[in-house]
């Protein structure tokens, strides 16, 4: 199971690096991503801190772990600074906070994130045609979400996404142990966004592609 999508106690997670990564690993994760929530204000602390901890836990434990991040709330026509830098900084793999349903979100926030060359564009909620054009124009990936609340929109995130030929990856938003991903919650998910099982190994190979890029970034 690959997740790029996951919250450490650097952010509003629960669990620190290593107890993620190893707790995600015996629950068969394969690959996976530490996106803790940054903006100008911390990502020169925090992403230095996960690029370090990312290989050595990768090194010691077998699995892939990327350092990445979750840009969140930073004012729209900034976010491709803020991307940029993130990636001088060491993010492998970059997301963008989008308008979920469930929190108030500046506006054009998915518009401006999927202009901006992120990966994933993370719960979008109530996307636009355009969004999701322009994501898949940039082969920006759209994310179905297994967290409470955020979820609520996976239906109409996975109707936008594949009407638009924009890729989707399933992710969970992890904030704490109790949201590793299980196949179960994979089932439930996939249903809920009226996809089959079956689409869950399309999602696996975008998110297999997202990794291809972020190993060969410098």
């Amino acid at each position: 199971m690959i997740d790029l999508h996951m919250h450490t106690l650097f952010s509003d997670g629960v669990l620190l690096p290593s107890e993620l990564v190893y707790r995600a690993k015996f629950n068969g994760y394969t690959a996976m991503a530490i996106t803790d929530h940054i903006d100008f204000s911390n990502m020169d602390f925090v992403i230095p801190r996960i690029v370090k901890v990312s290989k050595i836990l990768t090194e010691n434990y077998g699995v892939l772990v990327f350092p990445g991040v979750e840009i969140t709330y930073v004012p729209p026509k900034l976010i491709k600074e803020a991307v940029i830098e993130c990636r001088k900084l060491g993010a492998k793999i970059a997301l963008v906070h989008g308008e979920t349903a469930a929190e108030t979100v500046p506006p054009e926030t998915n518009i401006y994130a999927v202009e901006a060359g992120i990966d994933i564009l993370a719960h979008p909620g109530h996307i636009t045609k355009k969004e999701a054009e322009t994501a898949a124009k940039n082969n920006v990936m759209l994310e179905i979400t297994t967290r409470r609340g955020h979820n609520v929109t996976n239906k109409e995130v996975a109707a936008a996404g594949i009407a638009a030929g924009a890729k989707l990856v399933l992710n969970t938003d992890l904030h704490a142990p109790e949201n590793i991903l299980t196949p179960e919650m994979i089932v439930n998910t996939l249903s809920d966004a009226g996809l089959s099982d079956g689409y869950y190994e399309i999602m696996q190979k975008n998110s297999q592609e997202i990794i291809i890029k972020a190993e060969n970034r410098v």
